[in-house]
């Protein structure tokens, strides 16, 4: 036995021995893989299936208005006295965008206004992940997060109660994705437009066209400030403390909207001094910040939207375009509310 010799490995052996170990790095790292992408959720994707469950959402509101009776129902009242209505288009658009996403990303945790509507919803088509959805913008290319990270929240329907009375232009089917909390990716489709329309944004990657070229915001006085119809005399007594006695107040329906006609230029700033339900806002929170304006609470705080967080933002609403958004605040809040 010859202990002290040396192993000899032809040169047909150590090649064999080399490729045998590479073919283990690259299983293992295969398999790393694997479990990461099972983990993950793409964010590309998921903006692609957003636009489309609203848009779906948005033909399904607009199919239950063109019948004799959208079925209305109470929900009960809000915390102000108003009533909250509920419709058949409310339930419709709910099944085919929360199922939508749903059952395209079944682990990421999806928050719906109408989640109690769930029991009468028919099977749903899944959604075709279609990139044209993206409106001829350049492709934002993959990303991957945790999926534990992610929470969307949706509304099949805002402005319920201006749909009944047939105020249409308020009407809006709504999509926000948070990741960790912070909204990156909103969607806000308007089935009733002249044509329908989709403005849509991810934080630092891309967005609609109608949001490429904003004009810059100028502090124009008097100030125009576009606030809830339900509540609108109890803001314009603060607006115009706060502001100036020329102040122009705008009451309108719908959160979606008064986003959209801020970032427009129609209104300064959109205020709301009660509590709001988080999937009414956050998809207009992620848009107004890709539009370079900010959405607050009163006491200028930004608002949490991760699953773990309270479903109704109780500070308040703040939400402007351009550089001023400090200052109105500040402004605002020198006021006794």
């Amino acid at each position: 036995m010859n202990l002290g010799g040396v192993i000899r490995l032809n040169k047909c052996g150590f090649i064999c021995l080399i490729f045998t170990c590479l073919l283990l790095i690259l299983y293992i790292f295969s398999k790393s893989s694997k479990v990461e992408q099972v983990n993950t959720v793409n964010l590309r994707k998921l903006l692609i299936a957003a636009i489309e469950v609203a848009e779906k959402g948005g033909k399904e509101v607009s199919y239950v208005r063109s019948l004799p009776d959208i079925n209305i129902k109470s929900k009960g009242k809000t915390k102000e006295g108003a009533n909250d209505p509920l419709t058949n288009a409310d339930k419709k658009s709910h099944c085919v965008m929360y199922y939508g996403l749903t059952q395209a990303f079944p682990k990421v945790k999806v928050i719906s206004e109408e989640e109690k509507a769930s029991e009468d919803c028919d099977p749903v088509q899944l959604v075709e992940l279609d990139p044209r959805g993206l409106d001829g913008q350049a492709d934002p290319g993959d990303e991957f997060v945790p999926v534990d990270d992610v929470t969307v929240w949706i509304d099949p329907l805002d402005a319920t109660q201006e749909f009944t009375e047939n105020l249409l232009s308020y009407v809006t089917t709504l999509v926000c994705v948070a990741v960790r909390g912070k909204p990156i990716i909103g969607v806000i489709h308007k089935p009733f437009a002249d044509e329908p329309k989709t403005t849509w944004s991810w934080l630092g990657k891309a967005k609609s066209a109608d949001l490429q070229h904003l004009k810059q915001v100028e502090q124009i006085q008097p100030l125009s400030i576009i606030v809830s119809r339900s509540h609108a005399g109890r803001v314009e007594e603060v607006a115009k403390k706060a502001f100036g006695p020329e102040t122009k107040v705008i009451p309108a329906g719908g959160a979606g909207y008064k986003v959209l006609e801020v970032i427009a230029g129609n209104a300064t700033a959109y205020i709301h001094t009660t509590n709001i339900k988080k999937w009414d806002i956050c998809a207009g929170n992620a848009i107004i910040h890709a539009a370079g304006g900010d959405m607050t609470t009163l006491k200028n705080e930004q608002i949490d939207y991760s699953s773990g967080s309270e479903k109704v933002n109780t500070g308040g609403l703040f939400v402007s375009l351009g550089t001023h958004h400090d200052e109105l605040i500040q402004k605002l809040s020198n006021i006794k509310r």
